[in-house]
């Protein structure tokens, strides 16, 4: 008798389990998508709305933006080897600290040397601007920031999720 009711408990716990499970996976990524689409489009967002940008600065911005992008993205790449490699120095059955510190200042090294070219293309962008678009984008650089963090770059949550697990 009491194997029956477990064995009906573990079946409803599991069909109510799959019903919770969103139907397709695309659609939610989609939503995701033109979440976003309608964050940009909104009137206050972005670094070029409520500037009354010209068109030549818009173009100067586009085009500074992609060169950024172009010299960040070897960084980036050689970043996330360094992170692999920092992962394989501190998972090995004798860690050696000589290694993984060299390995920490190669990983600051290159986070800096992407800072200076994103502080660059920031300057190059304001030195483009009226002095009361200069204004706005100095005030609105905070929430710019956020806005523009790739996905995964949040405030330390991870970091959080493993030290309550611990």
């Amino acid at each position: 008798m009491k194997t029956k009711i477990l064995m009906l408990i573990v079946l409803m716990s599991c069909s109510a389990a799959l019903i919770a499970q969103p139907a397709d996976k695309d659609s939610k990524k989609s939503d995701r998508g033109q979440n976003k689409e309608m964050q940009m489009n909104d009137h206050q967002r972005g670094p070029k709305n409520g500037m009354s940008l010209t068109d030549a600065q818009r173009d100067a911005f586009k085009k500074s933006r992609l060169e950024m992008q172009k010299q960040l993205q070897p960084l980036r790449n050689e970043l996330g080897e360094v992170k692999a490699h920092q992962k394989t120095l501190m998972t090995a059955d004798k860690p050696d600290m000589n290694n993984i510190n060299k390995n920490i200042d190669k990983l600051g090294s290159i986070r800096v040397e992407m800072a200076k070219i994103m502080v660059q293309h920031r300057l190059d962008m304001r030195a483009q601007l009226t002095e009361e678009q200069r204004l706005l984008f100095d005030t609105h650089k905070g929430r710019m920031m956020q806005q523009h963090r790739p996905q995964g770059m949040g405030r330390g949550r991870g970091m959080q999720k493993d030290h309550e697990m611990n």
